[in-house]
């Protein structure tokens, strides 16, 4: 069964306020399809008839177009002046004149329709004004400077910020950059935007006289750019409604399925108890009682909230297809309601959230609950107060913003201007938006329309918002799903290419570990020149700007190609025949004596590499030969327990120094040139390295191991301090005896918290500083 979009029913909103009407097309606006104009068209007017209606002049009669806007308008905005908006309707009816949609009707009904569903949101009148006016300087003779000199620098603002951009200028780039400049536009007054939703939620209704290919292309732009704006703005009864229609254009079949289970249930319910309606009478009763003042209704689910329940759960319950709203008077109530709730019914673990202490990122507030009503019964419960509501339903438009109220609302009964009282527990903050300030930042890097087209989808594709707080006390608002590497980017980009490493909570963590709401988040990065970033950063980079500043430093910095050392040319060199090549000889040690065997020699274990003053036993080997072993070596342990005979040995205090192997390894947080710094400085202190091993990364994470010749028993703890005040590293030990294992590389060594080097890492906000001489050996050595 194909379903048409254009014949979708309107959805109004669940709960009127007030006697509010519901967001639907005016009564004057028939819902005809729109029209593509290819140019400008000119009214007979004239310049000298532009002039005269621009330039207003007395008070007009209001024509019989505009009495169901103005009683809308009247219905929020008592005081507002109505002689405006017919001026207003007489320059564009003038200016649209002559001009049609694809369905024949005159085009004046489009402005009309928009203009009629911000009223029923509740803009004030500059906002209606402009939105009559929205299409005058993009499709007529009128220009921006006419409207500015009849309406005001405000609505020409508004005016210019919904005006689309000439393809004959821009081509293939023209939407991606019209909705850059609206974007930019609406940095500085959220009204445009505003404009903007209501013209597409009025273009999506009349769809169905648009081409099939079209009707696609306009349904996946209002997918992918419209209705997320809309959600971060708060309009959800607009959101709503551009969800189902674009639902049903897009995926006809699976909308006409859902209808056909909404109607269904319609029918259920006319012949039978429904357990929601039950319900809320039940909860009326019991909020009587407990004397709280509250309205208990039902909410239906919206279609497409409908079939993302369905999707989850294999079959719907009554219960599925609404859930119930409360709304009472003060913020206080709120929870006066919940408590009685969760008394008289069984709240479900894990469903309660509380947003009015902490509003979403679109500044929504209510609290969510549900509780069991029955066997396999459930009912899901908001709470909100009725200025909650109207921002729950109406976003930003109900807000007190600047510029959202007239001036006569603006000014108190002694003209003053007033300002409105907040309740202590309201934590909305009508300021620009943190996504709005992101996006503006992030829009200036991007100079191509298709690169800002990519970026903009994806950035808009996220669920919501998170906040997180750095060590200095900063608060980040970041999109769900951002990781570490987003906030060292969100504190700048030269932090971001110096970051080596990141604490989530006082924990040293990777990179790539997602974050969430609330997390403490200190940035570790290195000084002097910036290693920049790893790769993989960018697929942990949620946001924009760590992405575009990632991709441009590998842009400015190509990685050089690898350079393969020579091979030797030339005959192997040929020993004379007779001669055998050297053999590597076993570490031994005059250092070390055996008392009960005097004269024997005596070497030093290669399993736990033994160093003074290490305690030691020995053990007899083959060839009259003495092995020396750390006490607590494990393979030491095993040849006591089998029964072998130790030997006493001991250091010689009085032998000369002589070379002693031993084995370091080196925790650390993955960067690019950390191999060659660790060995370079390792060299630096005069050790001979004999061999290095690297093992993978984890979580960002790397353990280095050195086996090391040192010259004399007093170089092992200068070579420790040496390797741990390399950049990045955390952490310098011996390794263990063999059989014992080592700290694992995704967790803190046992005996020590992490102890960051200095000069080289740092927090964002604060440096650490190194152990000093005495605490390395004393802590590390084993």
């Amino acid at each position: 069964m194909n379903i048409n979009a254009g014949d979708l029913p309107v959805i109004p909103p669940v709960i009127p306020l007030d006697g509010r009407r519901a967001v639907s097309p005016p009564a004057a606006a028939p819902r005809g399809g729109g029209a593509l104009r290819r140019a400008r068209a000119r009214s007979g007017l004239g310049r000298a008839g532009f002039a005269a209606l621009l330039a207003g002049g007395a008070r007009p009669q209001l024509p019989d177009a505009l009495e169901p806007l103005v009683r809308a308008h009247r219905s929020h905005h008592p005081r507002a002046d109505t002689a405006l908006l017919g001026r207003a309707y007489a320059v564009a009816e003038a200016s649209h004149r002559g001009q049609t949609r694809k369905s024949g009707e005159p085009y004046i009904t489009h402005p009309l329709a928009v203009t009629m569903i911000l009223a029923q949101l509740g803009a004030e009148t500059t906002a209606l004004v402009a939105s009559l006016l929205h299409d005058t300087v993009e499709d007529t003779a009128v220009t921006l400077d006419q409207v500015r000199a009849g309406f005001g620098d405000e609505v020409a603002y508004l005016v210019d910020g919904v005006t689309k951009l000439e393809k004959v200028d821009f081509g293939a780039a023209a939407e991606a950059e019209t909705f850059r400049k609206m974007l930019l536009a609406t940095g500085e007054d959220v009204r445009v935007m505003v404009i903007k939703l209501a013209d597409r939620l009025h273009n999506m209704r009349t769809i169905r006289h648009m081409k099939p290919a079209s009707q696609v292309r306009i349904a996946k732009v209002t997918r992918d750019v419209l209705i997320p704006l809309a959600e971060r703005l708060g309009i959800q009864v607009v959101k709503t409604e551009l969800e189902d229609i674009v639902f049903a254009t897009l995926h006809p079949e699976e909308y006409a399925r859902t209808r056909d289970l909404i109607a269904a249930r319609e029918a259920a319910q006319a012949e039978a108890v429904d357990p929601l309606g039950e319900f809320a009478g039940l909860l009326r009763r019991q909020l009587r009682e407990a004397r709280i003042a509250a309205e208990v209704t039902v909410r239906p689910r919206h279609c497409v909230s409908v079939h993302r329940t369905w999707l989850n759960r294999s079959e719907l319950t009554p219960c599925d297809f609404g859930r119930l709203l409360v709304v009472v008077e003060e913020n206080a109530d709120c929870y006066a309601v919940l408590g009685e709730l969760h008394t008289c019914w069984t709240p479900l673990p894990g469903e309660f959230k509380d947003f009015i202490a902490g509003p979403k990122f679109n500044l929504y507030q209510s609290l969510h609950t549900a509780v069991t009503t029955g066997p396999g019964e459930v009912v899901e419960v908001l709470v909100r107060t009725e200025h909650m509501h109207r921002v729950a339903e109406f976003g930003v438009v109900a807000l007190d913003t600047p510029g959202a109220r007239s001036t006569e609302e603006q000014a108190g009964p002694d003209g003053a201007a007033g300002e409105p009282e907040r309740d202590e527990l309201d934590r909305t903050d009508p300021a620009r938006p943190g996504w709005l300030s992101r996006l503006l930042d992030w829009q200036r890097e991007i100079p191509d329309a298709d690169t800002f087209w990519s970026a903009l989808t994806a950035d808009l594709s996220g669920d919501g918002e998170l906040t997180v707080v750095t060590e200095g006390g900063r608060r980040l608002q970041l999109p769900v799903g951002s990781s570490c590497v987003d906030v060292a980017y969100a504190l700048g980009e030269g932090v971001g290419h110096r970051c080596i490493g990141a604490r989530l909570n006082g924990r040293l963590t990777a990179l790539s570990t997602p974050l969430h709401d609330g997390d403490s988040v200190d940035v570790l990065t290195e000084s002097g020149e910036p290693g920049g970033p790893a790769p993989e950063w960018l697929a942990h980079a949620r946001t924009p700007s760590a992405r575009i500043a990632i991709e441009r430093w590998f842009a400015e910095h190509p990685a050089a190609p690898a350079v393969a050392e020579p091979l030797p040319t030339g005959p192997l060199p040929v020993l004379p025949r007779g001669i055998e090549p050297p053999r590597p000889q076993p570490q031994q040690s005059a250092a070390v004596t055996a008392a009960a065997l005097p004269g024997a020699p005596v070497r030093l274990a290669r399993c736990c590499t033994p160093v003074p003053p290490d305690e030691l036993v020995g053990f007899a080997i083959r060839g009259g030969a003495v092995a020396a072993h750390r006490r607590d070596c494990r393979t030491g342990i095993g040849m006591t327990t089998a029964g072998r005979t130790p030997v006493e040995v001991s250091w010689a205090h009085d032998a000369a120094p002589s070379g002693y192997r031993v084995t370091v390894q080196a925790d650390a947080l993955g960067r690019p040139r950390l191999l060659a710094d660790l060995t370079a400085a390792m060299s630096a202190t005069g050790v001979d390295i004999v061999s290095a091993s690297v093992e993978p990364p984890q979580e960002l994470r790397v353990r280095h191991t050195y086996t090391v010749e040192l010259p004399d028993s007093g170089a092992l703890p200068e070579l420790m301090r040496a390797m741990l005040r390399v950049a990045g590293v955390y952490d310098v030990y011996r390794a263990g005896p063999q059989g014992v294992e080592s700290p694992g590389n995704g967790d803190d060594h046992p005996t020590a918290a992490v102890r960051p080097s200095s000069p080289g890492m740092s927090g964002a906000t604060a440096t650490f500083s190194p152990l000093s001489t005495t605490e390395i050996p004393k802590l590390r050595m084993q």
